[in-house]
């Protein structure tokens, strides 16, 4: 890693722990207008943001003490952002970088400023964020819905309302007034009959994320001075991911940065656009650019990819978009026979038993390791892990369910947390032998939690102290792994305790409101229990904690970002894809995702059993299309 000095001539600045960027990514890096950054699967485009962040904190162009803000749609997409700008910025810099979720900036301006909101709007200080309003949530609320005044309609038209155009068209679709809107359908009534009943309910104010995003949005255009104090506070604005942008999260950032000297940079892909379901924009890029008059860029290179994947790739990308530029790949083929091929079986248990014996002779003989590879699935992951696990178990392998609950946070949720990533940093180095490596990655992140200056000698000697005498005192009072619950959440208390929990609250804005913090440390607690259970020592567990040694499983949504050398996708059918006919764009987009993860092979396992495959007929004339061969194996 290279860390750049505080500051740095513009026409100095060089790119950070990479080779080069292509022209176009540098292009973005060093601009000073407003960009639409089409960023294709690999890309780079974490990177071109981490690398533009660097430039414009390094070369003083966000001048202090203004600020960037960049706002990702999924939180490890976030956090991740964040980490790369701390390595790449000297820290003095790179603590006015702010990277946030979408619904994490939104609720941080409600929770701040949310008594400011007209009374009709306002919810209570203590609302509660309500996580599981799914489809049937609304469907429900309809139908217990008493009929509206008759001049409006009947009953029966409320009853006629789908959940769907419910949500994007009447309840979220729109920014709110200041005061009583105007009811002239029955449509509009129900709307704010849902309003009004869950910000007034008598049992509190009860509020989903896209709730909170139109009551900051209102919040900001009511308040004037709010919108202000942002855009004099930012500099710069990076939207991530921007495809799978919500309308009332885009109408929040236009209400906030539209006509301002804030700079906006939107990076995304709607080839890559899988968050239709969640109520994302058919087309936020167009708006954008129409709006902000940004100007489009395109990023040709595919990093992560062989050719021959980039090739297949192209051609699934322009039966979403005939205009999408074709990449290039950056990086070279690894691997004999086919990169992709679709794999026919005649019974789940032949399937399983087959594609576990192929991961462990790929391991030995590509010299690979479990987490190179990664199974996906359309839905449903536990159902595919209970087929899959014996047979890897019978190869010596460990299968991990990525997507399973632990507590209320899903296991790739909590890994990357906060509060997990400094467990697991403090017990790498309180508990091994040798912790050279360990000593120095935790030594750098206490004295950023800390507050302290890069050449603050003093400051950092007291860190050390502290570590030291801690050390001492975990390895006797804990010599050996938690054998309980109670102890693991008294580890993981005391690990809090020792860092400070205002420290945390102050690193990581999501902790500050509500009660994610506590989920996120029970979570951490469950796992840490659950990991303890056959290990033999400290090490083992800790392994076990990050599935070191595991082959993730993990649903296409969940996969989004990541890469993997070779990707199997199990249950290309009917029965997996039963929504296919629903949207087929997203749909596709979705396989699209999938196939995009894999560095250098893509399986996709298909099982007469399970299902057909005529509904999703077309995924596979666009394979044969792309000269992708379908192998009966048993």
């Amino acid at each position: 890693m290279t860390l750049v000095s505080r500051r740095v001539r513009p026409e100095q600045w060089k790119p950070i722990d990479v080779d080069a960027l292509e022209a176009n990514a540098l292009d973005v890096v060093r601009s000073t207008d407003n960009r639409s950054v089409i960023a294709g699967p690999g890309a780079g485009k974490t990177e071109l943001l981490a690398q533009r962040a660097s430039y414009l904190l390094q070369c003083g162009i966000s001048q202090s003490p203004r600020r960037i803000l960049a706002i990702s749609f999924k939180r490890d997409a976030a956090t991740n952002l964040a980490a790369r700008v701390k390595k790449r910025c000297h820290p003095d810099l790179a603590y006015r970088f702010d990277s946030l979720t979408f619904d994490a900036f939104a609720k941080s301006l409600v929770d701040r400023f949310g008594q400011a909101l007209p009374q009709r709007w306002r919810p209570r200080p203590d609302y509660k964020v309500v996580l599981d309003a799914y489809d049937r949530t609304f469907e429900e609320f309809l139908r217990f819905l008493g009929p509206p005044p008759t001049q409006i309609g009947k009953k029966a038209d409320i009853m006629a309302i789908g959940s769907k155009e419910f949500q994007r068209r009447w309840l979220f679709g729109a920014q709110l007034p200041e005061g009583v809107p105007a009811i002239t359908t029955p449509a509009e009534w129900a709307a704010d009959q849902f309003w009004q009943s869950w910000i007034h309910g008598p049992g509190g104010s009860s509020l989903t994320f896209p709730m909170i995003s139109r009551l900051a949005g209102l919040l900001v255009t009511s308040n004037p001075m709010v919108a202000q104090a942002l855009r004099l506070t930012y500099s710069h604005l990076f939207m991530d991911e921007f495809q799978d942008t919500t309308q009332a999260q885009y109408d929040l950032a236009r209400a906030i940065f539209l006509g301002s000297d804030t700079v906006v940079t939107a990076v995304g892909d709607n080839k890559q656009q899988i968050m239709r379901f969640a109520l994302a924009m058919d087309d936020p890029f167009k708006l954008f650019e129409t709006e902000f008059k940004a100007k489009r860029t395109p990023l040709l290179n595919n990093y992560r990819s062989s050719p021959d994947l980039v090739r297949i790739q192209d051609v699934l990308a322009k039966a979403l978009d005939a205009k999408a530029s074709t990449p290039v790949s950056k990086t070279k083929g690894t691997v004999a026979g086919d990169s992709c091929a679709v794999w026919d079986f005649s019974t789940p248990a032949i399937e399983a038993d087959k594609l576990a014996e192929f991961v462990a002779k790929q391991m030995v003989e590509h010299k690979l390791l479990p987490r190179d590879f990664c199974i996906l699935v359309r839905q449903k992951a536990a159902d595919y892990y209970k087929k899959l696990e014996p047979a890897f178990a019978k190869q010596k392998l460990q299968l991990r369910n990525e997507v399973e609950q632990v507590g209320e946070v899903t296991m790739q949720e909590l890994l990357v947390e906060e509060v997990s990533e400094l467990v697991i940093v403090l017990l790498r180095l309180f508990t091994s032998v040798r912790a050279g490596r360990h000593w120095t990655a935790c030594l750098d992140r206490m004295c950023q939690l800390n507050g302290l200056a890069f050449d603050d000698d003093s400051g950092r000697a007291k860190v050390v102290k502290s570590l030291n005498a801690f050390e001492v005192q975990f390895r006797k009072t804990y010599p050996t792994p938690v054998t309980s619950r109670a102890d693991a959440i008294k580890v993981v208390q005391s690990l809090v305790d020792f860092v400070g929990k205002p420290n945390i609250l102050a690193a990581s804005p999501a902790y500050r409101q509500g009660d994610w913090f506590d989920k996120v440390c029970e979570a951490a607690a469950l796992h840490l229990e659950a990991s303890s259970k056959s290990a033999s020592g400290w090490s083992d567990v800790l392994d076990e904690y990050e599935g070191v040694h595991a082959v993730p499983l993990m649903t296409v949504h969940k996969s989004k970002g990541l890469e993997y050398h070779t990707v199997i996708f199990v249950g290309l059918d009917d029965q997996a894809w039963w929504s296919f006919a629903n949207d087929k764009i997203e749909a596709t987009a979705g396989f699209f995702v999938a196939f995009t993860r894999a560095k250098q092979r893509v399986l996709f396992s298909y099982c007469a059993q399970r299902g057909d495959r005529t509904k999703i007929a077309a995924l596979y004339q666009l394979l044969t299309k792309a000269g992708v061969k379908t192998v009966a194996v048993a």
